[in-house]
C-alpha cells in the first residue's frame, strides 16, 4: 500500500471517529446540565405555577428526560441547537454566529503572534544553549507559564491603559487598538509553551547525525538551521498546536469577561449563570467539534511535515 493511500485511510478512520466522540460529548453535557441544581426559569421571585407550566411545555421541558435527549440529538443532527432560554427571540445558532467571529479574530491573532514569537525565541535559546540568552528566555517562559491570564490581564490594563494611557482598557468597538491587550494576554502563556518546546526539540535536532552531515559538507549555518533543522524541530510544536489553537480560537472565558469582549466565552458564562441549557450545550458541542477538527488537521499536518510517518492497515 502506498504512503498516500495509508494517509487517506487514516484520515477516513479519524473522520469516522468524530461521530462517536461527539455523541459521547453531547450525552455527557446534556445529562450534566440536567442534574445541575436550578432551572432556566428559576428566579428570585417564583413564577406562578401556570406560567411555569406553560414555559416548560413551550420548550419541551415537561417531557421525560430520555425523550428530551433524543429530541436534542435530532436537532443537533440538523445543525440546530435550539432557542436560547434567556436571550428571547434568539436561537443558539444566531448567538454562536454572532460571538464566534469575535473570538476567532482575537484567538487567531494571538495564535499568529504566539507562533512568530515563540518559535523565534525558542530557536534563539537553542542556538545559545546554556548561555545568558538561553537562561533569560527560559526564565521568561517559565514566568509566562506560571502566571495565569486572569492576573496578567489586570496588570496590563493597569500599566498600559490606566497609568500610561497608551491603549483602551476594554471593549470591542473603536478600532484595532482594543485588540492589543486581549491578544497579548491570550498569547503570553502560549508563547512560553512554544518557546520551551521549540528549544528542547531544536537542541535535540542540532545534535542529530543528519545535521552533523550537513555541517560537514560546509553548508552555511543559516541554511543548516532553516533548511534542515527547523522543520523536524517544529514537530512537537505541531503536535501540541491542535488543542492550543482550539483554546485560542474559541476564545478565553476569563479574558473576554475582563476586557468586556462579546465573544463566545461571554455567552457561555452568562448562559451558565442563567441555567440556559441550550446555550451552554450548544457552545460546548461547538467547542468540542472545533477541537476535534483542529486536532484532525494538525494530525495531517504532522504527516506532511514528517514523511517517515506511515499509516498502515493496523
Amino acid at each position: 500500500m502506498s504512503a498516500e493511500t495509508g494517509v487517506m485511510r487514516h484520515a477516513g478512520r479519524r473522520l469516522l471517529g468524530l461521530v462517536p466522540t461527539l455523541l459521547i460529548l453531547i450525552t455527557i453535557v446534556f445529562f450534566m446540565m440536567r442534574v445541575a441544581p436550578g432551572g432556566p426559569f428559576d428566579a428570585e421571585k417564583a413564577l406562578p405555577p401556570d406560567i411555569q407550566a406553560n414555559l416548560e411545555a413551550r420548550y419541551h421541558l415537561d417531557e421525560p428526560l430520555i425523550q428530551q435527549y433524543f429530541r436534542y440529538l435530532g436537532q443537533v443532527l440538523r445543525f440546530d441547537f435550539g432557542p436560547s432560554f434567556q436571550y428571547r427571540d434568539w436561537t443558539v445558532n444566531e448567538l454562536i454566529a454572532q460571538g464566534f467571529p469575535v473570538s476567532l479574530t482575537i484567538g487567531g491573532l494571538a495564535l499568529v503572534l504566539s507562533l512568530l514569537v515563540g518559535v523565534s525565541v525558542g530557536v534563539l535559546a537553542a542556538l545559545r544553549q546554556n548561555r545568558p540568552t538561553d537562561y533569560t528566555v527560559m526564565g521568561f517562559a517559565m514566568l509566562g507559564i506560571s502566571i495565569p491570564n486572569f492576573v496578567v490581564a489586570p496588570v496590563l490594563i493597569l500599566l498600559l491603559a490606566v497609568y500610561a494611557g497608551w491603549l483602551p482598557a476594554g471593549g470591542w468597538e473603536g478600532g484595532w487598538t482594543r485588540l492589543v491587550l486581549p491578544v497579548i494576554t491570550l498569547a503570553l502563556p502560549v508563547i512560553a509553551y512554544i518557546a520551551r518546546l521549540t528549544r528542547g526539540s531544536m537542541i535535540e535536532v542540532l545534535h542529530s547525525n543528519f545535521i552533523r552531515a550537513a555541517r560537514a559538507k560546509g553548508l552555511p549555518g543559516r541554511q543548516v538551521i532553516f533548511g534542515y533543522a527547523l522543520k523536524p524541530a517544529l514537530l512537537p510544536v505541531v503536535s501540541w498546536l491542535g488543542p492550543a489553537a482550539a483554546g485560542l480560537v474559541t476564545g478565553s472565558v476569563v479574558v473576554e469577561r475582563i476586557f468586556a469582549i462579546p465573544g463566545l466565552g461571554s455567552y457561555f458564562v452568562q448562559g451558565a449563570l442563567n441555567r440556559d441549557y441550550t446555550l451552554v450545550m450548544g457552545v460546548v458541542v461547538f467547542y468540542g467539534f472545533l477541537i476535534i477538527v483542529l486536532n484532525f488537521i494538525v494530525d495531517l499536518l504532522y504527516v506532511w511535515m514528517n514523511p517517515r510517518v506511515r499509516y498502515g492497515e493496523g
